[in-house]
């Protein structure tokens, strides 16, 4: 299982529990887990974080190249997701609010079941169109999708990881 993540979880990771000073194991692991390929950051996820400035910014761009899913969306997964999962002709103001949401889905897609979408939104089944939320359009598609606490779970993440782990669980 790939997991697929969200420009959020890295924000909120960051900001909120996480902290690059306070929890540098947190972001060796991250790192360490996408190098082994079960974990990876569109490059439209890791490019709406890099647009802005600070200790995050600099460690994604200094760690772009281990962190970045390597394929490219696919343009037809991407229409369908907006069209299935947001809804059918969509104005440009509402594709401009979905942003990059689309991608992530699509990406997951593709995968046919071997990727699970992590984000830090939370479900909200009543918004409609551009308002849906990601585990919502996830669940309207099929797509495997779970938070950030959920992903540390599943992958076993501790301070202590590379201690208490070998390599291959690490």
């Amino acid at each position: 299982m790939r997991y697929l993540i969200d420009a959020n979880v890295l924000i909120d990771a960051n900001r909120d529990y996480y902290a690059l000073d306070r929890v540098p194991e947190f972001w060796d692991w991250l790192l360490h887990r996408a190098e082994q390929g079960t974990i990876a950051v569109p490059a439209e996820m890791f490019d709406e974080v890099v647009r802005g400035k600070g200790a995050l910014v600099d460690w994604l761009k200094g760690n772009k190249a281990g962190l970045v899913l390597k394929e490219e969306a696919d343009a037809d997964l991407v229409r369908d997701v907006l069209a299935r999962g947001y809804g059918l002709d969509l104005s440009e103001d509402e594709i401009g609010t979905i942003g990059n949401d689309p991608f992530i889905v699509a990406y997951a897609r593709a995968a046919e079941g071997a990727a699970t979408v992590v984000t830090t939104e939370a479900t909200k089944p009543r918004a409609r169109r551009a308002n849906r939320r990601l585990p919502d359009v996830c669940a309207t598609l099929g797509v495997p999708c779970i938070n950030t606490f959920t992903l540390v779970r599943q992958l076993n993440f501790t301070t202590g990881w590379k201690a208490g782990q070998g390599a291959a669980d690490g």
